[in-house]
């Protein structure tokens, strides 16, 4: 009231005085639109008063903390001090309430850190167009025509004389002083702070920066070791946006030397983690990305056994060059070592497409286990990928085949491995690469012993030309020794090839059968049954000869298919099916099983299944089988099955112990239908 009615008097004395003290009364009352419009009108008056011009500003910076305004309220006041620091100062000290005052002094202290670290350009060029005060932008523009630091400096120097134990603010200041160049300036500052608390990492690292841009190496170095001691490497993160381009290249090519320093002459565990120390500045002083210190660091994580972060590392370098060749198979190095199969191949083939060159010596730096890993996987990765490509006709081929073939030229010169020689041979084939693949074959294995897989892929080629038996010959070798790799190289071959095959596998395989060669004879039926995609008829002549071979659990495999397949097969054929199985199962002494096919073949027509039982096992042996299970479930109160089994068993001849069997059957059913 007193403010309004001397306001009101006709002679205005210290007018801009008494809106200012009006606006701090509408202020303190919480009228902020009031308060608001009596500092406006001291700001921008025709002739401002200095010092209501302050208390003007310092009243509006209040009013823009509670609208959330926090980088005007740092303009208001870096405005006032440069009007007058001291009456600044004694306007919050009288001013503005004590509870207000630390948050004042938390806004001032991170807005003008933000000057700082340059984060405020877009918003101040927004303030010439979108301000409500073009004095207040022209008056502050010129004031720092290029840098906010000398504003920066005068607000910290605000605050330092509000509080002069906050450390806080004693940084603040000392960093605008580094950048307004005055170097001895900020390292006294820093100085005093650091007799105050001698272990703060912020003030450590700063003195580390100040010394080494004075060329005091050694004594920055050694304050760098003191920030690395307690372990807040992270402390230099909000310094490097005050840093200087070229004082941070400095610290960044510091670092990176010490580090390279220690990892060249040391390698204990404590060594190593002061070189991660010294990369993770260096990163930091780079804008935290530095190619080659990633590198390394992620090197010195694998060393350490903390695998997970050198990925870390890998993959920050690999977000900005998804081509980096160190970064790819250093990645995939660390997924070796984790056993992370997929992931590691996907890498290493990967850095093979961009330098290849570079990547096999690499590998070949490996331990000798590592090494063997590497290629185990690598050869897998490449097999399962070329028995997909060329089971499937109509996929795109090029791209895999160009991939594949790198593979495989990797592999021949890590480990000259008969196994490498062998898929890059195949891959040359589906390339339909013929004739440098009959060259590599012959380059390689020409002076050793005959190579049943080396002879295979001959076969292959040889089939080019039209010569089956010579092809059926080898394909018949490695069909013996492994089934699954001359399905592989069948598909190479095409379906009229293949049925040629058939039919020169099954004569050579029946012509060796008369002649009791039954070992070379299941090669040929093995190339049958797979050139034919397990014809029935092939599998029976297999299973016939692995029968004289007493391989009956693998003749049993093949009949358990037969039947499986039975279809438009005739009676005859299919009773006399049930009779072999049932034959097989009685030589390896599953009896009940075999007396179970026996009764199908029995069911289905009782004299071809007779004739056959008198080619083998004979009835007198299979009655007594016949005998023996029934027996066994007449003692289990199973009287329905004995007495099926006990009536099927006199089908194929009357034994004595059967019929009386059979009446024992009747005297214990008596109370019962058996029927």
């Amino acid at each position: 009231d007193i403010c309004d009615h001397l306001l009101a008097a006709e002679q205005k004395t210290y007018y801009n005085t008494l809106l200012a003290l009006r606006g701090f009364c509408f202020l303190h009352t919480h009228d902020y639109q009031q308060a608001l419009q009596d500092f406006q009108k001291v700001i921008e008056h025709d002739s401002p008063h200095p010092n209501s011009c302050i208390k003007a500003l310092c009243g509006r910076g209040l009013i823009r903390i509670s609208g959330g305004s926090h980088y005007l309220t740092a303009l208001d006041y870096i405005t006032a001090c440069q009007l007058k620091l001291e009456e600044t100062i004694f306007t919050i000290k009288s001013y503005v309430p004590w509870n207000q005052r630390g948050l004042l002094m938390k806004v001032l202290q991170e807005e003008g850190q933000k000057m700082l670290q340059k984060k405020r350009e877009a918003l101040l060029l927004s303030l010439a167009f979108s301000c409500v005060s073009f004095f207040l932008f022209f008056f502050f523009f010129f004031l720092f025509p290029s840098r906010d630091a000398p504003g920066v400096y005068q607000l910290a120097s605000l605050l330092v004389e509000l509080d002069t134990s906050d450390e806080a603010s004693r940084i603040l200041c000392a960093d605008a002083l580094y950048q307004m160049g005055c170097v001895e300036e900020a390292h006294k500052l820093l100085l005093v702070a650091l007799s105050r608390n001698p272990q703060r990492s912020p003030i450590l690292a700063r003195l580390a920066l100040l010394q080494l841009k004075k060329g005091f190496m050694y004594d920055g170095n050694q304050l760098l070791k003191k920030v690395i001691r307690i372990g807040d490497t992270s402390c230099l993160l909000p310094i490097m946006d005050i840093f200087k381009d070229e004082d941070r290249n400095l610290m960044q090519t510091h670092c990176h030397f010490r580090a390279l320093t220690i990892l060249r002459d040391k390698q204990e565990e404590a060594d190593i983690k002061e070189a991660i120390a010294y990369l993770s500045f260096a990163i930091i002083a780079a804008g935290g990305y530095a190619e080659d210190c990633l590198l390394i660091r992620a090197g010195c994580y694998g060393r350490l056994g903390q695998k997970k972060t050198a990925i870390f590392d890998f993959n920050a370098i690999l977000k900005e060059d998804p081509r980096n060749v160190q970064a790819l198979s250093g990645r995939g190095f660390i997924y070796l070592a984790l056993k992370q199969q997929k992931e590691a191949v996907q890498d290493l083939i990967s850095a093979l497409k961009v330098e290849a060159g570079a990547v096999i010596p690499a590998i070949l730096s490996l331990k000798h286990e590592a090494r063997g890993l590497v290629t185990q996987w690598l050869l897998q990765h490449g097999r399962t990928a070329l028995t997909e490509l060329v089971a499937t006709k109509d996929l795109p081929k090029e791209e895999t085949l160009r991939e594949l073939l790198l593979v495989a030229k990797t592999l021949i010169k890590i480990c000259k491995d008969s196994q490498h020689h062998i898929f890059y041979t195949d891959v040359l084939i589906a390339k339909g690469e013929y004739e440098e693949a009959r060259d590599h074959l012959w380059e390689v294995f020409h002076h050793s012993s005959a190579d049943d897989f080396a002879s295979a892929r001959l076969a292959v080629l040889q089939l080019k030309k039209r010569n089956v038996p010579v092809a059926a010959h080898s394909f018949s070798i490695l069909a013996k020794r492994d089934e699954r790799e001359l399905g592989f190289l069948l598909n190479f071959i095409d379906a009229k090839q293949q049925q040629h095959l058939t039919q020169v596998a099954a004569q050579e395989g029946n012509v060796l059968m008369r002649e009791h060669r039954y070992e070379k004879a299941l090669g040929y039926y093995t190339l049958a049954v797979l050139t034919s995609r397990g014809s029935p008829r092939y599998l029976r002549r297999r299973a016939a000869c692995l029968t004289h071979l007493k391989k009956y659990h693998r003749a049993l495999k093949d009949m358990e298919k037969v039947i499986q397949r039975h279809g438009h097969n005739s009676l005859k054929t299919r009773v006399e099916d049930h009779c072999s199985q049932g034959h097989l199962l009685l030589l390896v002494a599953e009896e009940e099983a075999a007396v179970q096919q026996y009764m199908e073949a029995l069911q289905l027509e009782e004299s071809v299944a007779l004739h056959s039982i008198m080619n083998g096992p004979g009835r007198e042996i299979l009655t007594k089988t016949f005998h023996k299970i029934a027996q066994y479930n007449f003692e289990m109160q199973r009287y329905e099955e004995a007495w099926k089994i006990t009536d099927y068993g006199l089908k194929i001849d009357k034994n004595t112990e059967l019929k009386k069997l059979k009446m024992r059957l009747k005297r214990e059913a008596s109370s019962c239908s058996i029927h």
